[in-house]
């Protein structure tokens, strides 16, 4: 678990420590310029992540996970922008839910794809080593490189946006003064439904990290399950719910953003988190991580549509990439919480169930804000 969260607080630090940056660049130089760039960047870091591999340098591959979460960090709110540029305001929940429909998509169909490409390459050898494991695997990391490449040229592909409205001063140019965070939450707070729907995706992904890391021990726990593919096979249906929940959200929303499916996939939510504990078999915890996916793909699509509908054109930059930050902070405070409690499982036995009595209380107050 402790590792686990290591890694995942790689990938959010750089989205807490450089949401300023990000939003002014995305404010003010052309978004698809900004995706091209930071594709040209992961090209560069998949090729280093390689060498590694080949080398064995574990540490340095484990470093570079930071890499590319600083060049997620500026993709990012570039990308969202980009979304109502292109789309306009009419389209925000189909285009999102159809955004976010993908997204899965493509972290199921890698994490499934190269764990078993990685299972499969280790059935044949007897590594003894952590650098030997890294090399027994290491033609894997030409396939990061290729999908890197495949990402430079879709983000070349990218045609300049047509709503683009009215911008500041200095658009295309080097700004002269940063936002500070207190100024792009502040822009943020400014509008109380974009405040509203930042503080309830920040919540909900914050409640996932802990579901993620408590999982293994609390199926381990209650049902004896060690099994790793059977582990992640559940959690993935959390994936196929968002997936699912994303597309709902993408028919019914054609030319308007339908706020009734929030309160709805927040009470999901709650209804699912709360039942996780209770759950006597593998098969009903299945279906649980299934609904809580799917609840929370019609509660995530929508706010995401809200923001970007609410946001002022010329700052809508600066307000995405103040989302990730919020996100981000909350996220990884959720983390530094289940760190803490795997810490002190080692001194005396803690039920996994606690963690999600305790998610199951957040998720109740946001249904309550979200109804009321």
């Amino acid at each position: 678990i402790v590792l686990t969260a290591l890694v995942n607080a790689l990938i959010l630090i750089p989205f807490i420590l450089l949401a300023t940056p990000a939003g002014v660049l995305s404010d003010r130089l052309p978004k698809p310029e900004i995706m091209r760039q930071a594709a040209n960047i992961t090209v560069v870091i998949t090729l280093l992540i390689t060498l590694c591999y080949y080398q064995g340098w574990f540490e340095l591959a484990f470093f570079l996970t930071l890499l590319l979460a600083i060049q997620s960090a500026f993709f990012s709110p570039a990308k969202y922008g980009y979304i109502r540029e292109r789309i306009g305001v009419d389209g925000l929940a189909s285009a999102n839910g159809i955004v976010q429909a993908v997204t899965i998509i493509a972290i199921l169909f890698g994490m499934f794809f190269f764990s078993f490409l990685f299972e499969t390459m280790l059935a044949t050898e007897s590594p003894q080593r952590g650098s030997e494991y890294l090399q027994t695997v290491a033609p894997l990391g030409w396939l990061l490189v290729v999908l890197a490449i495949l990402e430079r040229v879709v983000a070349g592909r990218l045609q300049p946006g047509e709503y683009v409205g009215e911008q500041r001063d200095g658009v295309g140019g080097v700004p002269q003064e940063l936002h500070s965070v207190v100024q792009t939450i502040g822009a943020i707070r400014q509008t109380p439904m974009v405040w509203y729907s930042v503080l309830g995706l920040s919540l909900f992904w914050g409640i996932s990290q802990v579901a993620i890391a408590a999982f293994p021990a609390l199926a381990k726990e209650a049902l004896g399950v060690t099994n790793t593919l059977v582990i992640q096979g559940v959690l993935a249906l959390a994936g196929v719910g968002i997936l699912i929940g994303s597309l709902i959200v993408a028919r019914i929303s054609r030319g308007y953003i339908e706020t009734g499916l929030i309160p709805i996939g927040a009470i999901g939510v709650t209804v699912a988190l709360i039942s996780v504990p209770e759950a006597a078999s593998l098969e009903f915890l299945a279906l649980l991580f299934l609904l809580l996916g799917l609840c929370g793909g019609l509660l995530i699509v929508p706010l995401n549509a809200l923001i970007q509908f609410h946001a002022e054109p010329s700052r809508l930059g600066q307000i995405l990439a103040g989302n990730n930050w919020m996100q981000n902070i909350v996220m990884l405070l959720f983390l530094g919480i289940t760190m803490s409690v795997a810490l002190l499982d080692l001194e005396s036995q803690i039920n996994p169930s606690g963690l999600f009595w305790m998610i199951a209380l957040v998720a109740l107050l946001v249904t309550v804000v979200a109804i009321v």
